[in-house]
């Protein structure tokens, strides 16, 4: 199953956990991502949350980022239109890789158990060094999938 622009309209509950490698600075996101739809094949992907360091520090969390569906990838792009990555949003899918200054970031996504889906963000370079996984619910679902 491929899924589409319109499966993944609308509000998520995200949860994530970060590894960190480097500075052990581990912690874990408690937000919520919300896709909105600019037309049949652009959606802006908004997350807010707060993440909690292992040490007991909170921080509110923000991204934002431009999805655009194009034949069967995703291209995903910084909100000012800067490239990112892109993948295929059916059953195991790897992106492409993200070179970002000497870090270089790669990317794993799971749609196996649509509406929950994962995506699994291994960094590694001189400054970085983690291991951030997200997991994605549709808050509709949410409910009814967790206890």
């Amino acid at each position: 199953m491929t899924v589409t622009a319109q499966d993944f309209a609308g509000e998520w509950v995200l949860e994530r956990t970060i590894k960190d490698n480097l500075h052990g600075q581990d912690g874990t996101l408690v937000g919520q991502a919300a896709f909105k739809a600019t037309d049949t094949s652009h959606l802006i992907y908004e997350e807010n949350g707060t993440l909690t360091l292992q040490s007991g520090v909170s921080l509110a969390a923000s991204r934002r980022y431009l999805w655009e569906f194009a034949g069967e990838a995703v291209v995903v792009t910084f909100d000012d239109g800067r490239p990112f990555h892109q993948f295929v949003p059916s059953g195991h899918a790897a992106g492409t890789d993200h070179p970002c200054g000497d870090d270089f970031y790669t990317v794993r996504y799971d749609f196996t158990a649509w509406p929950r889906w994962v995506a699994v963000w291994t960094v590694i370079g001189p400054r970085k060094d983690y291991v951030s996984t997200s997991v994605y619910l549709r808050r509709d679902t949410a409910s009814a999938i967790k206890p």
